[in-house]
């Protein structure tokens, strides 16, 4: 603990020469080592403790700056060494200033009253006019707020979830707000009740107030020119710049928020990306990225979500207010002018184009395109599994995850295929069978929750479920039995049986955490009955589910092998798995070849439109090439062709491992 002492007669002297006043030089301490030479045209009032002042700050030009006190007014303020503070319109008052903090051209710094600095704000998400607030802290992770807002069948969890963060806002409650250290705070305007973390930079912020900005060393944070924040946490690692105004939100870990970008009342998750659009009530989970000027999100829920220009949904229909909400389920987008009436339901990794008021729910039929003839919503399921924009977006997620924070408050699950998904994909090949068969194999039109479905879009939607279920099955079995010799069939079935029971049943995406319902269910129990008290014990809990993640999913897969392919777990042997792997392997070659087929279409002739300016046809291909380069050598053509390779041998190595057994 730092020891402070009281200024000496000569120091006080030395100060009032420079132009330095205090309402009792008595309250003033310092650190040893303290010299008065870095100290000018301060004035001091109430308790005020100064550092050392012995360093030099180098600025952009070329410019140094000594550590000191120039121009300011401080009350109630302690300062760390060797600090440079300088120019402050009116005055810093009840704050502790980390050290290497550089403050300058700063209207006011202020706590004036005991502050949550934005813990326990109540964000009215989804529903506009309430009913499912979220309260944010500084450990909100998107599962929690999961819970939160759409856990209202359930308002004793509700309820003590509100008592926990309640808890924890209070616990951080201050009169006085804290500055870390190396933090630059430069050319902004006022700073009211803020708390701000190691490492953040604020530079030519209009107004930032009661908030917490929680930069670290690891990943700081950096708010820029022209941003408005009122009522807001922001996690580590992000950026908000170019004139952002944000009221009543939290934004996550490694979000970039800019170009005029505006919201109220909505959640940002991790790595999410929000420009020149607006939003109001949104869920956004991790991934969910906006970048156009005409692009409104309102009320709804998204994850690994990307709007297309021109995208827009509505929460009002002019009679009860704005009440509606909606759910794009993870990695659904929407194509330039989309528009959804809600409430409505879209369908894990589909695809909107036109506008859409007919409330659909296309949750259990995932991978579709949900397209707008003529006011008509017509679903195409399953396409979206070929196609090569779906496989490029899982492939660039996890390489775009862009958190730096030991710490990661969200935990997110990149799997395309998934117990959540490939039970939905049962459901829908189940729906679609149902359709077929009691509206005829003939109809040419079938109609599902409010949409149309054409007969061969209904066929090959089979088509396409039962080969992504073919080869999330296969893969599992796959990566169970890997690298492993056996004597007999009955150690191969001893293998298979699953580490645990847990994995049977339900799955959910718990905003980018996929898990069993019934591990989420034992966690919510447990915070309702008391035996989860903290947000750090509730963040922990969703961690370990994440870190078991294939554990769990083996005992899903190695159920629903036994439900899909019609195998006795006592009685399975070699020739049985060899089966598996051998349809498996045209499952995902044959998907491989689709989604390769799929991207020949973007080096098409039709695709060199505009290339080659004034040139013959020769000229306009060689344009294109220059520009897109050739097909056969385009990086992801290449990655499926290798990724086809890899996985024939894959599976030919594990059926020659086993094979003598068959």
């Amino acid at each position: 603990m730092k020891i402070y002492r009281k200024l000496t007669e000569d120091e006080v002297l030395q100060l009032k020469s420079q132009s330095c006043v205090a309402d009792n030089w008595g309250d003033i301490e310092v650190s040893e080592g303290f010299d008065t030479k870095h100290v000018h045209h301060t004035r001091f009032s109430g308790l005020v403790k100064l550092g050392i002042f012995r360093s030099c700050f180098s600025l952009p030009g070329g410019i140094k700056k000594h550590a000191g006190l120039r121009h300011v007014t401080l009350h109630n303020v302690t300062v760390g060494d060797n600090c440079c503070i300088e120019n402050i319109q009116n005055y810093i008052a009840n704050y502790d200033i980390g050290d290497d903090a550089f403050i300058e051209n700063v209207d006011i710094i202020v706590v004036d009253k005991v502050s949550k600095f934005g813990n326990g704000v109540e964000v009215a998400v989804l529903n506009e006019t309430g009913g499912r607030e979220v309260l944010i802290n500084d450990k909100l992770s998107a599962h929690q707020a999961y819970v939160m807002a759409l856990y209202r069948h359930r308002p004793e969890l509700v309820n003590r979830m509100r008592q926990i963060t309640d808890h924890y806002s209070n616990k951080h409650a201050s009169d006085r707000g804290y500055i870390g250290n190396r933090v630059m705070i430069l050319n902004t305007g006022s700073v009211k009740n803020v708390k701000v973390g190691d490492c953040c930079r604020i530079e030519g912020t209009c107004r930032l107030e009661n908030g917490s900005i929680n930069s670290n060393e690891m990943a700081p944070v950096h708010i820029g020119y022209g941003v408005i924040c009122e009522d807001f946490i922001i996690s580590s690692g992000s950026h908000v710049d170019d004139g952002t105004m944000l009221s009543r939100c939290f934004v996550g870990q490694a979000c970039q928020l800019g170009h005029n970008y505006s919201a109220s009342d909505s959640l940002f998750f991790s790595n999410c990306q929000g420009e020149n659009g607006e939003a109001c009530a949104i869920f956004a989970g991790p991934f969910t990225v906006t970048h156009h000027k005409s692009t409104l999100l309102i009320a709804g829920m998204f994850s690994f979500m990307n709007a297309g220009s021109g995208s827009n949904q509505s929460n009002h229909m002019y009679k009860l207010g704005p009440i509606h909400q909606g759910t794009m389920e993870r990695g659904a987008k929407t194509t330039s002018d989309s528009y959804i009436l809600w409430p409505a339901k879209v369908g894990a990794f589909s695809l909107v184009m036109g506008r859409h008021v007919n409330h659909s729910d296309t949750s259990n039929l995932p991978f579709s395109y949900l397209i707008e003839q003529g006011n008509t919503t017509y679903l195409v399921p399953g396409v979206n599994l070929r196609s090569v924009g779906t496989i490029r977006d899982a492939q660039k997620w996890p390489k775009r995850d862009k958190r730096k924070d030991a710490n990661k408050l969200d935990c997110i699950n990149y799997n395309l295929l998934s117990p959540y998904t490939i039970q939905k994909m049962f459901k829908g090949r189940s729906v679609l069978k149902d359709l077929k068969r009691v509206s005829g194999e003939t109809s040419e039109l079938y109609s599902y929750q409010s949409a149309k479905i054409k007969n061969s879009s209904l066929n090959g939607g089979i088509k396409y479920y039962e080969i992504a279920i073919h080869k999330f099955l296969g893969n599992s079995i796959i990566k169970r039995l890997e690298g492993l010799n056996f004597l007999n069939n009955e150690e191969i079935r001893q293998r298979l049986k699953p580490d645990t029971e847990i994995g049977l049943g339900e799955w959910v995406d718990v905003s980018g955490l996929i898990a069993p319902k019934s591990e989420i269910d034992k966690l919510l129990c447990d915070i309702e009955c008391g035996r989860v008290n903290t947000l750090k014990e509730i963040n922990a809990r969703f961690e370990d589910m994440h870190r078991n993640y294939y554990t769990y999913e083996w005992t899903w897969a190695y159920n629903k092998i036994q439900e899909f392919y019609g195998f006795d777990t006592e009685t399975i042997t070699a020739a049985d798995v060899m089966r598996i792997v051998e349809v498996w392997k045209e499952s995902v070659i044959g998907l491989d070849r689709m989604v390769y087929d799929d991207a020949r279409k973007e080096f098409s002739l039709s695709s060199m439109t505009g290339f080659g300016a004034d040139g013959t046809q020769d000229e306009r291909k060689l344009d294109f090439e220059q520009v897109r380069g050739d097909f056969e050598s385009n990086p992801f053509v290449t990655a499926v062709l290798k990724h086809i390779d890899e996985k024939t041998a894959l599976g030919n190595e594990l059926i020659n491992r086993i094979g003598k057994l068959a």
